[in-house]
């Protein structure tokens, strides 16, 4: 299969499709609502994240509706997670509080970090060495792998209301650029933060982020943001049932993805940067061609909100 392509969210099921026609080829049925999912490099397995547990399952083999491998060691919901490059090892992040590292020939967490809040996000630096996490407590951490060690905490200064504990504002999501020059986190009412993941890791409250703007209107909840494969994009997802690109060198926005009728939880690109695929509340997912800036498919057989997608199209 060249195009993997599969969706999850709160009827408790995961959905692969047929990405050029939008026909559903199989189902799987989980125990719990599905909140994240992750295709491995080599599109041999799909990583599920739900409440508690991360469940394995075959792509390619469409008999076997049972996941091959679960994950125990979260206790609460698994927000995030993703695979190292070469795939034997899986990182995620939980409403538990904790990051945790996984060697796939063991069902059991090599690594747990604490980050005393519950973890919202996780992304991998491209130097497959730390992982960053965004928390509730309005909270970016940078988890270093080699001395498992928090080597840098840095709490954006944020403009909106503060609606945590700590009197901060909740960061929802983070993610580093393939070519490790930005990293970006938003908070939950839609501001985004842009450093150099240098600077970040000085550990220093002083160091500025090379850029701060509000990508959805006061009042929206941003849900999502992802950087593109090719570096030059941004994309956040929101309560406004939109998706909106940025341009990463100028933090312009370039376009606004309009057409879902509910909140947009997820959006994923093609391995060119040309394609996007959104999950929405709405009960769909849909792929939109980014060089028009318009749908070309839509994937319809979701019972309840689609929470979650995830593509792989790479040729390697």
């Amino acid at each position: 299969m060249s195009v993997i392509l599969a969706t999850g969210g709160h009827d408790d099921k995961i959905r692969f499709w047929e990405a050029p026609s939008g026909i559903c080829s199989r189902v799987l049925r989980t125990d719990s609502q599905v909140n994240c999912l992750e295709i491995t490099p080599d599109k041999q397995y799909l990583a599920a994240g739900g409440n508690p547990h991360i469940r394995l399952f075959e792509v390619n083999n469409s008999s076997n509706q049972n996941p091959i491998l679960t994950l125990e060691g979260h206790t609460g919901n698994v927000t995030s997670l993703g695979f190292q490059r070469n795939g034997r090892y899986l990182y995620s992040g939980s409403e538990d509080g904790t990051v945790k590292l996984w060697d796939l020939r063991s069902p059991t967490f090599s690594r747990s970090f604490d980050s005393k809040g519950a973890v919202n996000s996780v992304s991998l630096h491209p130097n497959q060495a730390e992982i960053i996490s965004g928390d509730q407590n309005g909270s970016i951490k940078i988890w270093d792998l080699g001395s498992t060690k928090c080597i840098s905490d840095v709490i954006p200064d944020a403009e909106s209301t503060a609606t945590s504990a700590q009197g901060r504002v909740p960061i929802q999501s983070v993610d580093v650029s393939n070519d490790g020059r930005i990293l970006i986190a938003a908070n939950n009412h839609a501001e985004v933060f842009a450093w150099n993941p240098s600077d970040a890791t000085k550990n220093d409250s002083s160091v500025q982020p090379i850029a701060t703007f509000r990508a959805h209107a006061l009042g929206a909840y941003l849900l999502h943001a992802r950087i593109s494969p090719d570096c030059r994009h941004l994309v956040t997802t929101s309560s406004d049932k939109t998706c909106r690109l940025w341009d990463t060198t100028t933090w312009q926005l370039t376009q606004t993805l309009s057409q879902h009728t509910k909140w947009v939880w997820d959006a994923v690109f093609s391995a060119d940067s040309s394609y996007l695929v959104t999950a929405s509340s709405d009960k769909t997912a849909r792929l939109w061609n980014l060089r028009v800036g318009a749908p070309v498919r839509q994937y319809v057989d979701h019972d309840f909100a689609v929470t979650c997608v995830a593509l792989n199209d790479s040729s390697t």
